[in-house]
């Protein structure tokens, strides 16, 4: 009789259990279809003024119209972008706070600092690549370099007496710069600012020689004349400037990508991931956008599966981890 009611019991307790789980997946299902209900944050971890805010900025009022909500740019520049990495690691899993990353958040940051608030892998889910694009070197009007092999011969000459500026310790444009001395065998001094709007202001204002930064920041001043291009860190010349070389035809294989995307903490369901990933898709799709970010400088809107977007921010993490432990560089 024990034996039977035991059977009974467990029979009947994982019915239970099994209407229970039906109900909760049911309820994470109705909630996926119902989102978003309220405005989407999307976390820009550095200040205003750079390529991500511009690009973020020309991203979220058409996915704001697409999901049917709007979605909110929300500058939180600082720590190299940890500041704002940590505040989307610590916000709720359900898809209204978005991280719009660059590739310092979740590729460089963890070579660069002995700690994080945040673990890149554990703490972020990947929902799609926004931009894909490249870095234009320029210098100062007043440089006599008019060519790579021109910054070469004078770097050489004058050891240590020209700089690069960057928007920070261990940024992309720091790491870009330190690539390029690498590569060429020469010594520059690195002038660290906190974003890329001050950094190139300076640049502008003759105070550092030159920088290897997004060009969207740069056109106004590329316009003005303040600044001239000198090259495009991309293994191919950029539809922006037909006329401007890369690196790499001057140093064989020198190529540095740009990428932004966007991650979601971890834990948020997969239904809701994938909406946004539908809703990411459509957008940079779309003519429109690409022709608004080509005319305001930014790199050309390109989108991914998470899956796609997890399998490229581990290649680019081990890609620039070398670069930095050959480089010697640490954040703090």
């Amino acid at each position: 009789m024990t034996t039977r009611l035991d059977r009974c019991g467990g029979t009947t307790r994982r019915v239970l259990l099994g209407g229970a789980f039906g109900l909760t997946a049911g309820r994470r299902q109705a909630v996926a279809q119902s989102y978003p209900t309220r405005p989407i944050r999307m976390i820009v971890p550095f200040v205003p003024g750079g390529g991500a805010d511009l690009s973020a900025r020309l991203v979220a009022e058409p996915l704001g119209t697409v999901l049917g909500q709007a979605v909110v740019v929300e500058n939180r520049g600082g720590a190299g972008g940890t500041i704002g990495t940590t505040a989307v690691a610590q916000a709720p899993a359900d898809g209204y706070t978005l991280l719009y990353g660059t590739p310092g958040p979740l590729i460089t940051n963890r070579h660069l600092m002995a700690s994080l608030p945040y673990d890149p892998d554990r703490d972020f889910a990947p929902v799609s690549l926004l931009t894909r694009g490249a870095y234009v070197m320029a210098v100062h009007r007043d440089v006599s370099a008019r060519s790579v092999a021109d910054v070469i011969a004078l770097a050489k000459a004058h050891p240590g007496e020209l700089s690069f500026a960057s928007s920070g310790i261990g940024a992309g444009s720091h790491l870009a710069g330190e690539l390029l001395c690498m590569e060429a065998g020469i010594r520059m001094s690195h002038v660290p600012y906190r974003g890329t709007g001050p950094a190139l202001q300076d640049v502008a204002a003759g105070r550092v020689t030159m920088s290897i930064d997004s060009y969207g920041p740069m056109v106004p001043l590329l316009q003005s004349g303040h600044l001239r291009a000198i090259a495009v860190t991309s293994a191919d010349r950029q539809p922006e400037l037909p006329d401007v070389p890369t690196i790499g035809e001057t140093i064989p294989g020198f190529e540095v990508g740009v990428i932004n995307y966007i991650c979601v903490r971890a834990g948020t369901p997969g239904p809701i991931i994938r909406r946004l990933n539908q809703a990411l898709v459509q957008v940079l799709a779309d003519p429109e956008l690409k022709t608004r970010m080509q005319n305001a400088g930014s790199s050309p809107p390109v989108s991914s599966t998470p899956e796609e977007l997890g399998a490229m921010l581990r290649n680019e993490s081990a890609k620039w981890g070398e670069v930095i432990r050959r480089a010697g560089i640490q954040a703090g």
